[in-house]
């Protein structure tokens, strides 16, 4: 069974790699998208599926990545690579910020907080914050990717630098899941209380699930202002965050292979019927309630049987 897993997900990132070489156009901005999502997906994921806590204001921190690299780069002239770190830093501290003082909320009440959180942040954009956010229009003219004077502003290239920020975000995923931290969101989503009285400090693993999620956020936030040269308040409203809120439970919280069939089950088939407009809405809405309906715990949900031996024993 395991070795079977292995070859599926050989076969996934072979296809990845590869996959510039079978597609151009549309189809090759779909798979750059697709990547980009995933990268948000996970990071939802971290604050969602593993730590239990009900996120519907994800957007804000990708929003917030993309705004960071276009204000500095077209305001200030920093190169894109530069403006990375302060991409992932800042949205770290703007979750640590946002949630310190909304963590002790549970369920319905944590998730309308964090909707509320994210008409705010559209709010700042749209009104034009300081003058550089660039109210309604957003940010035209960001400049194209240049590593060690090279130039990367091919459809290709930004796919292979987004490939490459998401198997960094796969590692940091896979040591998260088997680390102590991991092991704490875990029994945090099943039982707070219980976890409390074995000594794990609940509010700090849930300021750091959301700082977690922010900062990887951040990044697919670059990735964003990369692949589009321009970046505007529509691309970050709650409806986006609705949409990764849907992957993670349409997917299967806390699974990786989950959270990838979510991303293409909500991104890259709508894509695919885009030329029935509006009906392909009607029949991807209806295909998302069966899929809930028939599997409620998502397509290919977690199982705790993947942690290892010793957590299990505990």
């Amino acid at each position: 069974m395991k070795k079977s897993k292995n070859l599926l997900f050989i076969l996934f990132f072979a296809c990845l790699i590869i996959y510039p070489f079978m597609a151009e156009g549309r189809w090759l901005a779909v798979g750059i998208t697709f990547l980009i999502f995933s990268i948000v997906a996970l990071s939802e994921d971290i604050v969602l599926g593993r730590a239990g806590m009900f996120d519907m204001g994800h957007a804000i921190y990708f929003g917030m990545g993309a705004y960071i690299c276009g204000i500095l780069n077209y305001h200030y002239g920093l190169p894109i690579v530069a403006t990375i770190p302060f991409a992932i830093i800042i949205p770290a501290l703007f979750g640590i910020c946002l949630s310190a003082p909304i963590v002790h909320l549970r369920g319905d009440y944590l998730l309308v907080t964090t909707l509320g959180l994210n008409m705010v942040f559209l709010q700042v954009l749209e009104n034009d914050a300081f003058g550089l956010t660039g109210g309604p229009n957003g940010i035209f003219g960001i400049d194209s990717l240049s590593v060690f004077g090279f130039q990367l502003m091919s459809q290709t290239s930004i796919y292979y630098v987004a490939f490459l920020f998401f198997i960094i975000t796969l590692l940091i995923i896979k040591n998260l899941e088997h680390g102590k931290a991991g092991r704490a969101f875990h029994y945090l989503s099943q039982d707070p209380i219980a976890s409390q009285s074995i000594g794990i400090n609940v509010r700090f693993y849930r300021i750091l699930a959301f700082a977690l999620g922010a900062g990887i956020a951040g990044a697919a936030g670059v990735l964003f202002a990369i692949q589009y040269g321009a970046i505007s308040p529509e691309a970050f409203t709650f409806k986006e965050s609705v949409l990764f809120f849907a992957i993670v439970l349409v997917g299967g919280p806390s699974s990786i292979p989950g959270i990838l069939i979510g991303t293409f089950v909500m991104f890259v088939l709508p894509e695919v019927f885009r030329e029935f407009e509006t009906a392909r809405y009607l029949v991807f809405g209806l295909a998302m309630i069966l899929a809930m309906v028939l599997r409620p715990n998502g397509i290919l949900p977690f199982k705790f049987g993947n942690f290892p031996k010793f957590v299990r024993e505990k």
